[in-house]
């Protein structure tokens, strides 16, 4: 059951009701939500649940029907986030705003093998390796893995790439030898209901991948998590990874309906494995791609540079070509899902200060979260964009979150100005949000109490469709959406509303009156994340990719055929510009700049180099040519 305290309650009657349940031989765990904390309390109930609602600081007692307990929603109401530290000083987080990819050969061969997969998929964005070091098999002539010494090359392959290493575990009495070697264990579908197994790795207390059965229903799936949970680990990580059928024509068929239906019974985190369900190389990439769209926190796939000479598991195995195309789709989807891609650092460094315009909650202050962990960024407010950059100069901020175009309303011409003035700054990544709006009031309200509404301009505009079915509200302009909402707020009236992100409803203790209000859904703001050219040493630190943009700031002669000429340089490098906005020169009426974006998609080898030489090349036309930055970028 669980019992949800009230805000007020002291530690002498919550430690009273503590030593009443545990008289009771109920087992407890205290979890504290942003709202509220309750004591999830798992034992046989011989009382009346009255018992404890008349208990001094007891609010409401919620007996758990599911028979699984401490894996069941009703048992705690928000996500898991599972936490896996590497050697980087980073912490993998599985269920929370970033899609984990978990990637590896399917058993550990040899050293060669185990290094160049590692290095592979680590820089198209893993951030977990796997790898079966013991791989049990139906044939006994088949390849049974290398034993320890498979543990002992993934431990040293994970830690050379920052990964942590996953590894299937086959029997209890290994723990003691793979506990060293071994972050995260796997509990394979064949022994999804070795209870036995299960509880002596649930003892050890470390992160837990939990394969489902290819006969298990979605209930004995998660009565296994349950024996894990029961035995002592908090870290369960379920997996889906397809389940027997009529179907013959792949290995299995893979149930993507197993994601929302588990996510509405419980809150441990849910990842897919495409690659053992479906046994056909071709056929992982667009159902991984359809698992992350289903909702999934990650994926885990095979992947071997020589598939066809693989000891295990060749014909699943996907090519490290095919991982980074994937990869590069799931960047894409990413937002869309209002996610991220979880990327392994490339060293170690402290928590940094990002700075941001406008108050928490809003849009960019979400940016900075999908761009950084969550966990290691402190988000600092400004006032004003130029503040965004002064302060990445002044050493008040590391970096800056700064919105430079939106799909729907275009550029945000100021900040493409601020680029010309502040020429101190170089730009070291980007992300894209995509804004997705709500109708938020105070607490009781309905939509029909709604008579007035604040927001920030381009939110009005954005939400306009939904606006025009309700003509008799005042529309009152703010500062940004979440202005509105704390406005909205402070106003404690049923009849004001703010137009803003769900966020801020939690934020500032707003319900949700109508999600998804926006025009179109394809509605996304492009941020990109600015820091001063004497912190930066023109890579990101956050994100272990290539880059394959480009942003440069142009002034052509004033003769004819000059635009012409610049434009030709692109071509002759084979750069393929995607933006090119003009901005007028300060004093100096009808005589223009370019800012321009460009993909480096094309470019092999020496990126920072062949872009050198494009300049150079270019300074011979152009009265001033500045690249503001060489930085990796998911592009739609």
């Amino acid at each position: 059951m669980v019992i949800v305290l009230k805000k007020d309650i002291s530690d002498s009657d919550k430690n009273s009701l503590k030593d009443f349940l545990a008289q009771k031989n109920f087992k407890l765990n205290e979890v504290s939500g942003e709202e509220e904390t309750i004591l999830a309390a798992v034992g046989k109930m011989h009382m009346d649940p009255v018992e404890l609602e008349t208990k001094p600081g007891v609010s409401r007692v919620i007996p758990i029907s599911k028979p699984y307990k401490q894996a069941s929603r009703e048992f705690k109401r928000e996500n898991t986030i599972v936490e896996i530290p590497n050697c980087r000083g980073q912490v993998i987080r599985v269920g929370g705003q970033r899609v984990v990819a978990i990637a590896g050969p399917c058993a550990v061969e040899s050293r060669e093998q185990i290094f160049e997969v590692a290095g592979a998929v680590a820089s198209s964005g893993a951030s977990m390796l796997r790898g079966r070091a013991y791989k049990p098999r139906s044939s006994p002539y088949a390849y049974q893995g290398m034993g320890e010494e498979g543990l002992k090359l993934l431990r040293e392959a994970g830690d050379k790439f920052g990964l942590p290493v996953v590894t299937e575990i086959v029997s209890g009495e290994l723990i003691p030898l793979m506990s060293d070697y071994v972050d995260v264990f796997q509990i394979g579908s064949r022994n999804m209901q070795d209870f036995d197994l299960l509880k002596k790795v649930g003892a050890t207390g470390k992160p837990v991948i939990l394969k489902r059965g290819y006969t298990a229903t979605l209930e004995e799936f998660l009565m296994s998590a349950e024996y894990l949970l029961a035995s002592g680990t908090e870290n369960v990580i379920l997996c889906e990874r397809g389940i027997r059928t009529f179907e013959h024509s792949t290995r299995n068929t893979l149930d993507l309906s197993a994601i929302p239906v588990l996510r509405r019974l419980t809150h441990l985190p849910i990842i897919v494995d495409p690659s053992h369900a479906l046994g056909q190389r071709d056929l992982v990439p667009p159902m991984g791609l359809a698992a992350i769209a289903s909702g999934a926190d990650g994926i885990m796939v095979d992947v071997h540079s020589a598939p066809e000479k693989a000891l295990a598991g060749g014909a699943a195995s996907i090519l490290p070509a095919q991982f980074d195309k994937m990869m590069h789709d799931i960047e894409a989807l990413a937002p869309v899902m209002g996610k991220a891609v979880a990327h392994i650092r490339e060293e170690k460094h402290e928590k940094v200060v990002c700075a941001y315009s406008g108050n928490r909650g809003a849009y960019a202050e979400q940016a900075i979260s999908r761009y950084f962990d969550s966990h290691d960024v402190t988000p600092l407010s400004v006032d004003s964009f130029g503040e965004i950059f002064q302060s990445v100069l002044d050493g008040r901020a590391d970096y800056g979150m700064v919105p430079i175009e939106n799909s729907l309303a275009g550029s945000v011409y100021q900040n493409y100005d601020n680029f010309m003035r502040f020429e101190d700054v170089t730009i070291v990544g980007a992300v894209t949000l995509n804004i997705r709006h709500a109708l938020l009031g105070v607490k009781g309200a309905v939509i029909s109490d709604v008579k007035t509404v604040y927001s920030h301009p381009q939110g009005f505009s954005q939400c306009k469709k939904f606006l025009d079915a309700h003509k008799e509200w005042v529309h009152i302009d703010s500062l940004s959406t979440a202005t509105a909402a704390q406005f909205a707020a402070a106003k404690k009236d049923k009849s004001v509303a703010a137009i803003a992100s769900t966020v801020n409803a939690s934020i500032y203790g707003l319900d949700i009156l109508q999600e998804d209000i926006e025009n179109d859904p394809s509605n996304f703001t492009r941020f990109v994340v600015i820091q001063s050219v004497t912190a930066a040493d023109g890579k990101s630190k956050e994100i272990n990719i290539k880059p394959n943009m480009a942003s440069f700031i142009l002034k052509t002669r004033n003769e004819p055929g000059a635009l012409y000429r610049t434009l030709g340089i692109f071509d002759k490098y084979k750069i393929n510009l995607t933006r090119l906005e003009s901005r007028p020169l300060e004093g100096q009426p009808w005589n223009y700049w370019f800012y321009a974006d460009a993909e480096l998609n094309n470019v092999e080898g020496d990126v920072k180099g062949y872009v050198a030489g494009m300049t150079e090349e270019m300074k011979s036309i152009v009265e001033d040519v500045r690249v503001l930055g060489i930085y990796p970028e998911n592009r739609h």
